[in-house]
């Protein structure tokens, strides 16, 4: 079966390296991976091994945003992980690189590996360059942005056209620290990618010669018995959620970096959130919330700098295991400090904010917790009434014909893991909002998740989620609700007998999906404030 793909009668004396690729053409994230994914093999191959691609899937968010399709997005994370599982455990390959570009790849790939506990380095696929529009560098977030404003009449329909045009210049993934760059970068400091893996431009080359140092590198661990599970302990995690603080990272992570620990078999609660987001201060000026791309953190050095001064402030486990075979503290010895001259990363003693952006949130709405992004400039504290829609399109449709005004709370249920099912990320409705310049006068709440891409005041993951009878399920249309990030509370004024009074009359909604992948995920999957997991404790 094996001398046709290509072995010779030496090989099969050698270790078998399993290459997972991520390689489609559905989404510039990925579209460039098949030559990753040879590079990955010719290190493998050049340093005394023997390599196989293969190949999984990957969806793009971006296309599917706002659409059913969305559903799918997170279901994939649990598919890509089961695939490259099934792949390697039955071919009993001794290890593994995986090579994933868009936000869901990499969770995936994390969590097959754990399962695995075979040798294994990620390779993240890189990010992209931003686009040019009319002179402006531009990204996805520009182009949906772009639609509230056309709706607005900011923009003309011809300019929106333009920025679809230029927004999207080539290979990679979405250019701010969104949610593929966000899990790029806590991998690297999980220890499960090579220094500087999670800052590199997609079409650069050293993205190819990062690709055959993975190869070699796997093989190392083999050699000297290092598993994932040796590398991805709970220090490790805790390193990974101070430096998605420490970068203003995407929400999407309070969801995956707990999944891929419960593989591992460390359990991560929103305590840990809460707990590190006291310490940690945001020092990236990125975007969606800052100035800069990740192309220009890349210049400065990637996040190697930021991590040895996290390092040295005591904020970081310098003694966890990397992929290299080397502590963390080991791999940054020697790293150099920013140039003087950057501001894409603050120093210590000047932060863009002094504890973290992603704030828990508790109260009679989210007994069991809830995600909200406040980088500081959208403000602390939100009061306004409620206006609920079920749907993500029916919210959409309604802010776009201007339904939504200042000072609503919008509500979005129903679009949990769930209820969704698949927990649909909300890019659409809060990049309309922005568009439409409500960003500042216009909370929304939902059950469902966010694009890392969005902004605003907007709380996600609210658990329990609408479809099981959480209190979001009983809101009605102006019902006073505040939310206070210093506080970190989220409160529903409504006394308790109209509460009993409306979960007495509450019923279940019947499930959308009764057959195939998304109805097995409704069954299986646990709450957002667990990571979503399939294959639970």
């Amino acid at each position: 079966m094996l001398y046709p793909v290509g072995f010779r009668p030496e090989d099969f004396a050698k270790p078998q390296i399993g290459i997972a690729s991520l390689w489609s053409q559905v989404t510039p994230c990925n579209m460039h991976i098949d030559g990753l994914a040879r590079a990955a093999a010719q290190g493998v191959d050049q340093h005394g091994g023997k390599a196989v691609i293969f190949g999984t899937i990957t969806i793009s968010d971006g296309i599917a945003m706002g659409t059913e399709g969305m559903k799918y997005s997170l279901v994939s994370r649990e598919v890509i992980a089961d695939s490259i599982e099934t792949v390697i455990g039955c071919e009993g390959f001794d290890g593994l690189v995986a090579i994933g570009g868009c936000d869901k790849n990499m969770p995936g790939c994390l969590i097959a590996m754990a399962r695995l506990d075979r040798p294994a380095v990620f390779v993240y696929g890189g990010t992209i360059r931003p686009g040019n529009t009319a002179g402006r560098a531009t990204d996805i977030v520009d182009v949906f942005e772009g639609i509230g404003a056309c709706a607005e009449g900011r923009i003309t329909a011809e300019q929106l056209a333009e920025l679809e045009r230029t927004a999207i210049p080539g290979p990679g993934s979405c250019g701010g620290m969104y949610t593929a760059n966000t899990m790029a970068c806590a991998i690297e400091a999980l220890g499960m990618s090579l220094p500087g893996s999670s800052t590199q431009v997609a079409d650069a080359l050293e993205k190819a010669e990062d690709c055959q140092r993975a190869g070699a590198a796997v093989l190392q661990l083999l050699a000297r018995g290092i598993r994932p599970r040796d590398i991805m302990t709970r220090e490790a995690f805790e390193n990974a959620i101070a430096t998605v603080i420490a970068l203003g990272g995407s929400t999407n992570a309070v969801l995956h970096l707990p999944a891929m620990a419960h593989a591992a078999g460390v359990r991560l609660t929103l305590a840990d959130w809460e707990r590190l987001g006291a310490r940690v201060p945001v020092l990236g000026d990125l975007r969606p919330s800052g100035r800069y791309h990740a192309l220009d953190l890349a210049a400065i050095g990637g996040i190697r700098p930021l991590l040895r001064m996290l390092l040295d402030a005591g904020l970081l486990h310098g003694g966890c295991l990397t992929c290299t075979g080397r502590t963390l503290a080991e791999d940054l010895a020697g790293v150099a400090p920013y140039p003087p001259e950057q501001r894409v990363i603050r120093p210590l003693h000047d932060p863009i904010k002094p504890d973290s952006h992603l704030v828990i949130l508790r109260g009679n709405l989210a007994p069991e917790g809830a995600v909200a992004k406040i980088s500081g400039k959208e403000g602390l504290r939100f009061a306004g009434r409620a206006r609920c829609f079920d749907s993500e399109d029916e919210a959409y449709a309604r802010i776009l014909d201007g339904t939504v005004q200042a000072g609503d709370v919008v509500i979005i249920r129903y679009e949990g893991p769930k209820g969704g099912p698949g927990m649909r990320e909300m890019l659409s409705p809060t990049s309309a909002l922005m568009g439409r310049g409500l960003g500042a006068s216009v909370a929304l709440i939902t059950d469902g998740r966010f694009s890392g891409g969005s902004r605003g005041f907007v709380v996600g993951h609210v658990t329990p989620e609408a479809a099981v009878g959480g209190p979001l399920a009983l809101v009605a249309d102006g019902d006073p609700i505040e939310i206070d990030a210093v506080a970190r509370t989220i409160t529903w004024r409504v006394s308790e007998e109209t509460q009993a009074a409306r979960r007495a009359a509450w019923r279940p909604p019947a499930p959308r999906y009764t057959r195939g992948v998304l109805a097995k995920f409704a069954r299986l999957c646990a709450s957002a404030s667990e990571g979503a997991i399939t294959d639970g404790w």
